[in-house]
């Protein structure tokens, strides 16, 4: 099954594209990416997070409503990266100590389904 992922690295490079052997467990995965030939090796702790999309598009200013709640998602949580950005969704898979875990959004008409959050990427991390 191929994912539509955004991949955000810490250092602020973006590569959008599809994959279709990202495993959470793995410490790489590959990316085709939408407006290049060829595949890259993208290495899990060089990202912030991969953002599973609906669409290639969104709206980078659209950070969804927070106050939106959903069930069967797990906890709600706070998440604040290191570059400044602030997610607020659920999870059920969050531990200090884990490499990383997946937030879904609180607003379900947000773009991303699904982001898998590098937990070095990240300042704060809080059940709100």
């Amino acid at each position: 099954m191929k994912h539509h992922i955004v991949a955000r690295f810490q250092d602020g490079t973006v590569l959008k594209g599809t994959s279709s052997d990202f495993v959470p467990t793995r410490d790489r995965f590959h990316l085709r990416p939408i407006d290049q030939a060829g595949v890259a090796a993208v290495d899990v702790d060089d990202l912030k997070g991969v953002f599973f999309v609906n669409s290639f598009e969104g709206n980078p200013d659209d950070r969804g409503r927070a106050d939106v709640d959903r069930f069967g998602l797990g906890k709600k949580i706070k998440v604040d990266f290191k570059d400044g950005e602030t997610m607020i969704g659920y999870t059920s898979g969050y531990s200090p100590d884990r490499r990383a875990f997946f937030v879904f959004p609180a607003d379900p008409n947000c773009n991303n389904d699904r982001v898998f959050v590098v937990t070095a990427a990240t300042s704060d991390v809080a059940f709100v």
